[in-house]
Protein backbone atom coordinates (compact mmCIF):
# COMPACT_ATOMS: atom_id res chain seq x y z
CA UNK A 1 0.00 0.00 0.00
CA UNK A 2 1.43 3.48 -0.91
CA UNK A 3 2.52 5.67 2.00
CA UNK A 4 0.69 9.13 2.53
CA UNK A 5 2.84 11.90 3.76
CA UNK A 6 2.19 13.56 6.78
CA UNK A 7 3.06 16.98 5.29
CA UNK A 8 1.05 16.39 2.23
CA UNK A 9 -2.14 16.71 3.96
CA UNK A 10 -0.90 19.78 5.92
CA UNK A 11 -1.36 23.03 4.61
CA UNK A 12 1.94 25.02 3.41
CA UNK A 13 4.29 26.63 6.44
CA UNK A 14 3.05 29.79 6.41
CA UNK A 15 6.52 32.04 7.06
CA UNK A 16 7.96 29.76 4.16
CA UNK A 17 4.90 31.93 1.41
CA UNK A 18 6.22 35.24 2.52
CA UNK A 19 10.55 34.31 1.70
CA UNK A 20 10.03 37.03 -1.17
CA UNK A 21 8.61 40.17 1.46
CA UNK A 22 11.63 39.47 3.95
CA UNK A 23 14.10 39.39 1.13
CA UNK A 24 12.68 42.85 0.00
CA UNK A 25 12.28 44.06 3.34
CA UNK A 26 15.67 43.11 4.29
CA UNK A 27 16.82 45.09 1.11
CA UNK A 28 16.16 48.58 3.13
CA UNK A 29 18.69 50.83 3.81
CA UNK A 30 18.49 50.58 7.27
CA UNK A 31 17.96 46.74 7.46
CA UNK A 32 15.00 44.46 8.42
CA UNK A 33 12.95 45.05 11.13
CA UNK A 34 11.05 41.91 11.48
CA UNK A 35 7.70 42.32 13.40
CA UNK A 36 6.35 38.75 11.75
CA UNK A 37 6.98 36.54 14.53
CA UNK A 38 5.67 36.79 17.86
CA UNK A 39 9.36 35.88 19.34
CA UNK A 40 10.88 37.62 22.59
CA UNK A 41 14.08 39.38 22.38
CA UNK A 42 14.43 40.62 26.05
CA UNK A 43 16.59 38.77 27.94
CA UNK A 44 15.56 35.05 30.51
CA UNK A 45 15.57 36.94 34.33
CA UNK A 46 18.96 36.00 35.73
CA UNK A 47 17.25 34.01 38.69
CA UNK A 48 15.86 31.62 36.17
CA UNK A 49 19.03 31.09 34.42
CA UNK A 50 20.33 30.28 37.73
CA UNK A 51 17.41 27.61 38.63
CA UNK A 52 18.43 26.11 34.85
CA UNK A 53 22.29 26.07 35.61
CA UNK A 54 22.32 24.45 38.92
CA UNK A 55 19.91 21.98 37.90
CA UNK A 56 21.87 21.40 34.49
CA UNK A 57 24.15 18.63 36.54
CA UNK A 58 20.95 16.12 36.96
CA UNK A 59 21.82 12.92 34.79
CA UNK A 60 18.26 11.04 35.85
CA UNK A 61 14.87 10.66 33.66
CA UNK A 62 12.82 13.65 34.57
CA UNK A 63 8.96 12.91 35.66
CA UNK A 64 6.62 13.44 32.85
CA UNK A 65 4.19 14.74 35.44
CA UNK A 66 6.57 17.12 36.61
CA UNK A 67 8.70 17.29 39.62
CA UNK A 68 6.14 18.12 42.71
CA UNK A 69 7.83 21.21 43.39
CA UNK A 70 6.45 22.65 39.56
CA UNK A 71 3.05 21.08 39.93
CA UNK A 72 2.90 23.10 43.65
CA UNK A 73 4.27 25.81 41.35
CA UNK A 74 2.04 26.32 38.28
CA UNK A 75 -1.05 25.70 40.74
CA UNK A 76 -0.15 28.57 42.73
CA UNK A 77 0.70 30.71 39.57
CA UNK A 78 -2.59 30.24 38.23
CA UNK A 79 -4.69 30.96 41.15
CA UNK A 80 -2.58 34.11 42.34
CA UNK A 81 -1.75 35.66 38.58
CA UNK A 82 -5.27 34.81 37.12
CA UNK A 83 -7.54 33.64 40.36
CA UNK A 84 -7.88 30.14 38.42
CA UNK A 85 -9.50 27.90 40.95
CA UNK A 86 -10.14 24.36 41.83
CA UNK A 87 -7.07 22.69 40.82
CA UNK A 88 -4.80 20.40 42.28
CA UNK A 89 -1.29 19.02 41.68
CA UNK A 90 -2.84 16.10 39.61
CA UNK A 91 -5.18 19.02 36.97
CA UNK A 92 -1.51 20.21 35.97
CA UNK A 93 0.69 19.23 33.39
CA UNK A 94 3.94 20.84 32.26
CA UNK A 95 4.12 20.56 28.40
CA UNK A 96 7.33 21.04 25.90
CA UNK A 97 6.00 24.83 24.31
CA UNK A 98 2.64 25.48 24.06
CA UNK A 99 2.54 24.70 20.26
CA UNK A 100 3.69 20.91 20.82
CA UNK A 101 0.96 20.60 23.58
CA UNK A 102 -1.42 22.21 21.06
CA UNK A 103 -0.69 20.59 17.35
CA UNK A 104 -1.07 16.65 19.36
CA UNK A 105 -3.81 17.41 21.31
CA UNK A 106 -6.58 15.70 19.26
CA UNK A 107 -4.25 13.01 18.85
CA UNK A 108 -3.45 12.30 22.10
CA UNK A 109 -7.09 12.81 23.28
CA UNK A 110 -8.06 9.75 20.75
CA UNK A 111 -9.86 12.04 18.74
CA UNK A 112 -8.65 10.70 15.25
CA UNK A 113 -11.51 11.35 12.75
CA UNK A 114 -13.45 13.74 15.04
CA UNK A 115 -14.49 17.63 14.10
CA UNK A 116 -12.70 20.27 15.74
CA UNK A 117 -13.80 23.50 15.81
CA UNK A 118 -11.49 26.93 15.76
CA UNK A 119 -12.19 30.11 15.65
CA UNK A 120 -12.43 32.22 12.33
CA UNK A 121 -9.18 34.09 12.61
CA UNK A 122 -7.23 31.49 14.47
CA UNK A 123 -3.87 30.64 15.06
CA UNK A 124 -2.58 28.19 12.54
CA UNK A 125 -1.76 25.12 14.50
CA UNK A 126 -4.98 24.26 15.67
CA UNK A 127 -5.55 23.49 12.20
CA UNK A 128 -2.85 21.65 11.25
CA UNK A 129 -3.07 19.61 15.09
CA UNK A 130 -6.48 18.47 13.45
CA UNK A 131 -5.67 17.99 10.53
CA UNK A 132 -2.92 15.34 11.67
CA UNK A 133 -5.28 13.45 13.65
CA UNK A 134 -7.41 13.51 10.47
CA UNK A 135 -10.01 15.60 12.24
CA UNK A 136 -13.05 17.93 10.31
CA UNK A 137 -12.03 21.15 11.10
CA UNK A 138 -14.73 23.91 11.46
CA UNK A 139 -14.06 27.61 11.95
CA UNK A 140 -16.91 29.02 13.97
CA UNK A 141 -16.63 31.47 16.58
CA UNK A 142 -20.64 31.06 18.14
CA UNK A 143 -21.43 28.54 20.03
CA UNK A 144 -24.80 28.36 18.84
CA UNK A 145 -23.90 28.14 15.61
CA UNK A 146 -21.35 25.53 16.35
CA UNK A 147 -21.27 21.82 15.29
CA UNK A 148 -23.43 19.77 17.81
CA UNK A 149 -20.54 16.63 17.10
CA UNK A 150 -17.91 18.64 17.84
CA UNK A 151 -15.74 16.72 19.88
CA UNK A 152 -12.70 19.69 20.37
CA UNK A 153 -13.27 23.17 20.70
CA UNK A 154 -9.78 25.73 20.70
CA UNK A 155 -10.69 29.29 21.45
CA UNK A 156 -8.41 31.86 22.38
CA UNK A 157 -8.53 34.99 24.72
CA UNK A 158 -6.85 37.19 24.04
CA UNK A 159 -6.14 36.52 20.33
CA UNK A 160 -3.58 35.38 18.42
CA UNK A 161 -3.72 37.39 15.78
CA UNK A 162 -6.39 40.14 16.82
CA UNK A 163 -5.76 40.73 20.52
CA UNK A 164 -9.76 40.69 20.97
CA UNK A 165 -10.68 39.46 24.56
CA UNK A 166 -13.90 37.11 24.97
CA UNK A 167 -16.15 38.36 27.47
CA UNK A 168 -17.47 36.25 30.56
CA UNK A 169 -20.76 35.66 28.78
CA UNK A 170 -18.61 35.06 26.04
CA UNK A 171 -16.85 32.23 27.71
CA UNK A 172 -19.87 30.61 29.86
CA UNK A 173 -21.35 30.06 26.73
CA UNK A 174 -18.62 27.94 25.55
CA UNK A 175 -18.76 26.28 28.65
CA UNK A 176 -22.26 25.62 28.40
CA UNK A 177 -21.55 24.44 24.36
CA UNK A 178 -19.26 21.61 26.27
CA UNK A 179 -21.88 20.75 29.02
CA UNK A 180 -24.66 20.32 26.63
CA UNK A 181 -22.42 18.37 23.44
CA UNK A 182 -19.75 16.51 25.80
CA UNK A 183 -16.91 18.51 23.88
CA UNK A 184 -14.00 19.34 25.05
CA UNK A 185 -13.10 23.10 25.42
CA UNK A 186 -9.69 23.68 25.26
CA UNK A 187 -8.38 27.73 25.86
CA UNK A 188 -5.35 28.89 24.82
CA UNK A 189 -4.28 31.74 26.84
CA UNK A 190 -0.73 32.48 26.51
CA UNK A 191 -1.33 35.93 26.30
CA UNK A 192 -3.57 36.02 29.60
CA UNK A 193 -0.74 38.56 31.29
CA UNK A 194 -0.60 40.56 28.67
CA UNK A 195 -4.17 43.17 28.44
CA UNK A 196 -4.48 46.75 27.45
CA UNK A 197 -8.17 48.49 27.00
CA UNK A 198 -9.47 44.82 28.36
CA UNK A 199 -9.33 42.70 30.74
CA UNK A 200 -9.37 38.59 29.96
CA UNK A 201 -10.30 35.56 31.96
CA UNK A 202 -9.15 32.08 32.12
CA UNK A 203 -11.49 29.31 30.93
CA UNK A 204 -11.15 28.19 34.16
CA UNK A 205 -12.03 31.18 36.50
CA UNK A 206 -14.96 30.34 38.87
CA UNK A 207 -17.15 33.30 37.39
CA UNK A 208 -16.81 31.31 33.95
CA UNK A 209 -17.12 27.50 35.58
CA UNK A 210 -19.00 27.92 38.34
CA UNK A 211 -16.57 26.16 39.99
CA UNK A 212 -16.72 22.90 37.81
CA UNK A 213 -14.08 22.38 35.50
CA UNK A 214 -15.32 19.61 33.61
CA UNK A 215 -14.31 19.04 30.10
CA UNK A 216 -12.02 22.10 30.37
CA UNK A 217 -8.40 22.73 29.48
CA UNK A 218 -6.71 25.79 29.83
CA UNK A 219 -3.52 26.35 27.60
CA UNK A 220 -0.21 28.22 29.35
CA UNK A 221 2.94 29.37 28.08
CA UNK A 222 6.47 31.33 30.14
CA UNK A 223 7.66 32.24 26.39
CA UNK A 224 5.81 35.53 26.19
CA UNK A 225 6.09 37.45 29.73
CA UNK A 226 9.16 35.27 30.88
CA UNK A 227 10.65 35.02 27.59
CA UNK A 228 11.50 31.51 27.80
CA UNK A 229 10.77 30.89 24.21
CA UNK A 230 13.88 28.87 23.91
CA UNK A 231 13.09 27.03 26.86
CA UNK A 232 9.85 25.43 25.49
CA UNK A 233 7.96 25.66 29.07
CA UNK A 234 3.85 25.31 29.42
CA UNK A 235 1.30 23.98 30.68
CA UNK A 236 -1.91 21.99 30.77
CA UNK A 237 -4.66 22.59 33.47
CA UNK A 238 -7.91 21.78 34.15
CA UNK A 239 -9.95 19.04 34.39
CA UNK A 240 -8.63 16.55 36.57
CA UNK A 241 -9.41 13.41 34.47
CA UNK A 242 -8.68 14.42 31.11
CA UNK A 243 -4.96 15.74 32.35
CA UNK A 244 -3.89 12.32 34.11
CA UNK A 245 -5.27 10.96 30.29
CA UNK A 246 -2.56 13.41 28.89
CA UNK A 247 -0.56 12.27 31.32
CA UNK A 248 -0.38 8.81 30.76
CA UNK A 249 -0.54 9.08 27.08
CA UNK A 250 2.75 11.65 27.62
CA UNK A 251 4.56 8.83 29.47
CA UNK A 252 4.13 6.00 27.07
CA UNK A 253 5.34 8.99 23.78
CA UNK A 254 8.20 10.50 25.76
CA UNK A 255 6.62 13.64 26.06
CA UNK A 256 9.22 14.96 28.66
CA UNK A 257 9.58 18.56 29.53
CA UNK A 258 13.57 18.26 30.33
CA UNK A 259 14.72 18.16 34.02
CA UNK A 260 16.55 21.68 34.16
CA UNK A 261 13.81 23.09 32.56
CA UNK A 262 11.50 22.16 34.23
CA UNK A 263 13.25 23.88 37.74
CA UNK A 264 13.80 26.95 35.45
CA UNK A 265 9.74 26.98 35.56
CA UNK A 266 9.50 26.63 38.62
CA UNK A 267 11.72 30.12 39.38
CA UNK A 268 9.74 31.50 36.41
CA UNK A 269 6.47 30.71 37.58
CA UNK A 270 7.50 31.64 41.53
CA UNK A 271 8.30 34.96 40.98
CA UNK A 272 6.15 38.01 39.59
CA UNK A 273 7.93 40.60 39.56
CA UNK A 274 10.05 39.66 36.22
CA UNK A 275 6.58 38.76 34.57
CA UNK A 276 5.27 42.80 35.84
CA UNK A 277 8.65 44.49 34.29
CA UNK A 278 8.07 42.49 30.99
CA UNK A 279 4.65 43.68 30.69
CA UNK A 280 5.49 46.72 31.45
CA UNK A 281 8.51 47.02 28.69
CA UNK A 282 5.77 45.43 25.72
CA UNK A 283 3.11 48.29 27.38
CA UNK A 284 5.82 50.76 26.17
CA UNK A 285 6.15 49.86 23.26
CA UNK A 286 2.42 49.05 22.56
CA UNK A 287 1.79 52.79 22.81
CA UNK A 288 4.77 53.57 20.41
CA UNK A 289 4.15 51.47 17.31
CA UNK A 290 -0.20 52.10 17.84
CA UNK A 291 0.64 55.86 17.24
CA UNK A 292 3.06 55.65 14.32
CA UNK A 293 0.49 53.68 12.44
CA UNK A 294 -2.14 55.22 13.53
CA UNK A 295 -0.40 58.39 11.68
CA UNK A 296 0.59 56.53 8.79
CA UNK A 297 -3.16 55.76 8.27
CA UNK A 298 -3.70 52.22 9.15
CA UNK A 299 -6.52 51.38 11.00
CA UNK A 300 -5.87 49.25 14.57
CA UNK A 301 -9.01 46.89 15.58
CA UNK A 302 -9.13 44.77 18.19
CA UNK A 303 -5.42 44.13 19.82
CA UNK A 304 -7.36 44.70 23.29
CA UNK A 305 -4.73 42.21 24.60
CA UNK A 306 -1.76 40.64 23.94
CA UNK A 307 1.55 40.87 21.62
CA UNK A 308 0.34 41.72 18.35
CA UNK A 309 -1.49 44.97 16.62
CA UNK A 310 -4.07 43.73 14.31
CA UNK A 311 -4.04 46.21 11.38
CA UNK A 312 -5.54 47.13 7.89
CA UNK A 313 -5.30 49.86 5.40
CA UNK A 314 -8.19 50.79 3.04
CA UNK A 315 -8.65 49.50 0.07
CA UNK A 316 -5.73 47.39 0.50
CA UNK A 317 -5.68 43.47 1.24
CA UNK A 318 -3.09 41.93 3.60
CA UNK A 319 -0.45 41.37 0.78
CA UNK A 320 -0.75 45.11 -0.32
CA UNK A 321 -0.05 45.96 3.32
CA UNK A 322 2.37 43.67 3.28
CA UNK A 323 4.38 44.97 0.30
CA UNK A 324 3.93 48.54 1.77
CA UNK A 325 5.14 47.61 5.35
CA UNK A 326 8.34 46.09 3.24
CA UNK A 327 9.11 48.88 1.36
CA UNK A 328 10.00 50.80 4.72
CA UNK A 329 11.68 47.59 5.90
CA UNK A 330 9.45 46.38 8.24
CA UNK A 331 8.06 42.07 7.72
CA UNK A 332 4.66 41.83 9.06
CA UNK A 333 2.23 38.66 8.68
CA UNK A 334 -0.72 38.71 6.36
CA UNK A 335 -4.05 37.69 7.92
CA UNK A 336 -4.64 35.19 5.30
CA UNK A 337 -2.33 33.27 7.39
CA UNK A 338 -4.87 32.72 9.88
CA UNK A 339 -8.33 32.52 7.70
CA UNK A 340 -10.06 33.40 5.45
CA UNK A 341 -11.55 35.68 7.42
CA UNK A 342 -8.18 37.33 8.10
CA UNK A 343 -7.41 38.50 4.46
CA UNK A 344 -7.72 42.71 4.77
CA UNK A 345 -5.45 42.42 7.70
CA UNK A 346 -1.82 42.20 8.69
CA UNK A 347 -0.66 41.29 12.22
CA UNK A 348 2.55 43.62 13.70
CA UNK A 349 4.06 42.16 16.93
CA UNK A 350 5.41 43.91 19.73
CA UNK A 351 8.51 41.40 19.89
CA UNK A 352 11.90 44.28 18.70
CA UNK A 353 13.95 45.37 20.60
CA UNK A 354 13.42 49.41 21.86
CA UNK A 355 15.35 50.91 19.55
CA UNK A 356 14.00 48.65 16.43
CA UNK A 357 10.33 49.84 17.48
CA UNK A 358 11.59 53.34 17.49
CA UNK A 359 13.29 52.80 14.18
CA UNK A 360 9.93 51.18 12.61
CA UNK A 361 8.23 53.83 14.28
CA UNK A 362 9.91 56.51 12.23
CA UNK A 363 9.75 54.84 8.75
CA UNK A 364 6.02 54.21 9.20
CA UNK A 365 5.20 58.38 9.60
CA UNK A 366 8.66 59.37 7.10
Amino acid sequence: MARTPLGSRLPDFPWDTIADVRERAAAHEGGLIDLSVGGPVDPVAPSIQLALTEAAAAPGYPQTAGTPELRRAIVSALARRFDIAGLTEKSVLPVIGLKEAVAWLPTLLGLRGATVVIPEVAYPTYEVGALMAECTVVRCDDPSAAPRDASLVFINSPSNPTGAVLSVEQMRAWVAFARETGAIIASDECYLSLAWSAQPVSILHPKVTDGDNTGLLALHSLSKTSNLASYRAGTISGDEDLVQELLLVRKHAGLIVPGPIQAAMVAALSDDVHEKLQQSIYATRRVTLLKALTEAGLAVDDSDAGLYLWCRREAMSSRELLDWLAERGILAAPGHFYGPAGADHVRISLTATDERIADAAKRLVS
